[in-house]
Parts: structure tokens; C-alpha cells; sequence
């Protein structure tokens, strides 16, 4: 079961999968499409940092080892479970069950990506053992303006 709201019975999910590299504009771009126009930099910069986690920390850039997307939308919410091959994650810090206030503290220890992830999205959930990430972005009336224009 999908670790977000609303349930996984209720969403159409689509599925991508693609070789690690660090070439990641066309993937990106698939990835953007449900994304409105005012937050698409800010969701942009949050999933690249994301899947190149998966692509370098992950699967070790290993060309024979694969990197899957899963994502939905289902009105102002938008869906990633974003899978590495790879052997897992070990949290460096508070930051994989943090809400963003309490990773903002640790952002030296926890490294750049794991920091943006914790900003751009209203959720981030590790499971499988670092394997599969879990992100979830609210683009309704926002609580606040985008951070990148």
C-alpha cells in the first residue's frame, strides 16, 4: 500500500523505468507533466535531487540496474514512489521520519538533496529500506508562494 492520501484504489498511477544515469531532462520532464506552471521549478529541482540520489547513492550509477517511477495525480495532490536497485539507505540523521523543521536543523549532516526533498515536499517516506521513496506535493491555493520562480 501507497504510504499517501488519497489511497492508491482511488489514483491512476503511471510507471517509468530507465537505466541509471544522470541524464535526467527527458525524465524529468514525463515526471512534470500534472505539475502546474507556478510550482513546476520548485517540484523540478525536488525530484532531481531525488532521482539522482537513487542513480549515484543508490545504484551506483550501474547502467545494468534500473531506477522506477511510479507517479498519479488526484486533484491539487501529486504522487512519486521513486525505487533504486541498490542496497539501501541508512539515515544520517533525524531526517528520514523529520518533518521539514526538524531536518532544517540538520541540513549539514543530512547533505543538499535530502534537505530539498524535505522543503519541496508536503511528504517524504522512506521504506523498503532506503530502497523506495515515497513523495508527496500538495498544489492547491498554497500555504505559502513557491520557493523558485
Amino acid at each position: 500500500m501507497i504510504a499517501t492520501s488519497p489511497s492508491a484504489q482511488q489514483q491512476k498511477w503511471d510507471t517509468l523505468s530507465f537505466v541509471s544515469t544522470l541524464y535526467l531532462h527527458p525524465v524529468l520532464d514525463l515526471l512534470l507533466k500534472d505539475v502546474p506552471v507556478p510550482w513546476r521549478a520548485e517540484v523540478r529541482l525536488g525530484l532531481q535531487e531525488a532521482l539522482v540520489n537513487a542513480a549515484k547513492h543508490g545504484n551506483d550509477l550501474d547502467p545494468c540496474k534500473c531506477i522506477s517511477v511510479k507517479y498519479a495525480a488526484s486533484g491539487p495532490q501529486l504522487c512519486w514512489v521513486i525505487v533504486d536497485q541498490g542496497s539501501g539507505f541508512n539515515y544520517p540523521c533525524g531526517c528520514g521520519d523529520a518533518d521539514e523543521s526538524e531536518c532544517a536543523g540538520h541540513s549539514s549532516e543530512c547533505g543538499r538533496g535530502l534537505y530539498i526533498l524535505y522543503q519541496v515536499f508536503d511528504q517524504v517516506t522512506w521504506c523498503n529500506g532506503g530502497r523506495e521513496l515515497h513523495l508527496t506535493k500538495t498544489v492547491r491555493p498554497p500555504r505559502r508562494l513557491p520557493l523558485i520562480h
